[in-house]
């Protein structure tokens, strides 16, 4: 083989590439190949130095000859073979939405996926759930509503929300039933930089409220009250505190669920003393067609369930100063589908089954 002639120069430049940490391994290999030509080393040293063939010597040695540093750089990489992108997502669904895994887990990992589908990479299958929205690792609940007059009552109840009539005032009204007085047995650790804050584990049980609570739907204002227990005879109190607030002639409409003390003879006697006030049942299993349910996951949220009360006293005085204070700059809950396509109906059901 004859040897590369090379200046000083060039050699610098070679031996430069060659050392430079955060450059390109290639490019130091094609330079280190050039300077072993240069120096006379034999093709077989040169084979076993940098692991090559002959048409790698020889490729790179007249590339250097004809461009100099330049012709080291290749032009053309290549690239990976190309993969039908389709189809291999479409395996991937498929066996994600129509299959379990063999080892008896309930729901897919993405990299047993990738284990049993064989030829994909977790990663690959991460990122095709991720486009398509797929997430087998969540699980969310939900009810079906067995009432045949579903539509029929949910419809008036929207109707209500939308267009109410006209001089009438719409409640949401409902029960948060026992709701507990715990008290921590340790003292709780303050928020800090760095560390949640933190309660102790073990608690006391200083009693049970109940909550009743009507949401007016045009302003967003609670009306709220405490009971030990939630009876029909209480039900009917808390309707009477609503009504003693309007004209007696104002119509009031009551929206709330089916549960039995809704649905009693003296409920059923109080509203015939009463026709100024008319109530709306929600279909079965349909709760979260009331709006009230919004306020009290939001007071959930923020007094109960971190909360420390030493008493059911205590527990009183914390939730009616909550309403206090929303009722001061309460809003009217604005809600709606976001995809009604996204419904669970009983024909889904069948289909998945």
């Amino acid at each position: 083989m004859t040897p590369l002639k090379l200046n000083a120069q060039e050699m610098a430049d070679l031996q430069s590439v060659m050392r430079k940490q955060t450059g390109n391994a290639a490019l130091a290999r094609r330079a280190r190949c050039v300077l072993l030509c240069a120096a006379g080393s034999r093709r077989v040293d040169i084979r076993l130095a940098l692991g090559c063939d002959d048409g790698f010597i020889s490729r790179w040695t007249r590339a250097y000859a004809a461009a100099g540093l330049a012709g080291l750089v290749s032009h053309h990489p290549g690239r990976a073979p190309s993969r039908p992108v389709a189809k291999l997502e479409a395996r991937v669904l498929d066996r994600t939405l129509k299959c379990k895994p063999r080892d008896g887990s309930t729901h897919w990992s993405s990299r047993k996926l990738a284990a049993e589908l064989g030829d994909v990479s977790f990663s690959a299958v991460q990122r095709i759930w991720r486009k398509h929205g797929v997430r087998p690792h969540r699980l969310d609940t939900h009810m079906v509503s067995d009432d045949p007059d579903f539509e029929a009552k949910a419809a008036e109840i929207i109707g209500l929300y939308l267009q109410p009539p006209e001089h009438a005032v719409v409640f949401c009204v409902d029960e948060k039933t026992a709701i507990q007085a715990l008290d921590r047995r340790d003292r709780q650790l303050p928020l800090t930089q760095g560390r949640a804050a933190s309660h102790g584990f073990e608690y006391k049980r200083n009693g049970t409220l109940s909550l009743f609570a009507a949401l007016n739907t045009a302003t967003g204002e609670v009306v709220g009250k405490t009971a030990q227990r939630h009876t029909s005879e209480q039900f009917v109190r808390f309707l009477e505190d609503i009504v003693a607030d309007h004209d007696e002639d104002q119509q009031i409409h009551v929206i709330c669920d089916n549960v039995s003390s809704h649905k009693t003879a003296l409920v059923e006697t109080w509203l015939l003393l009463t026709p100024n006030v008319h109530i709306h049942y929600t279909p079965t299993y349909s709760s979260w067609l009331n709006q009230v349910e919004i306020w009290f996951a939001k007071i959930q949220r923020d007094v109960i369930a971190r909360g420390i009360f030493p008493s059911t006293k205590d527990l009183d005085k914390k939730i009616m100063r909550y309403i206090r204070e929303h009722n001061k700059h309460s809003k009217p809950i604005r809600w709606k589908y976001a995809n009604p396509k996204h419904r669970i109906t009983s024909n889904l059901i069948d289909s998945v089954n």
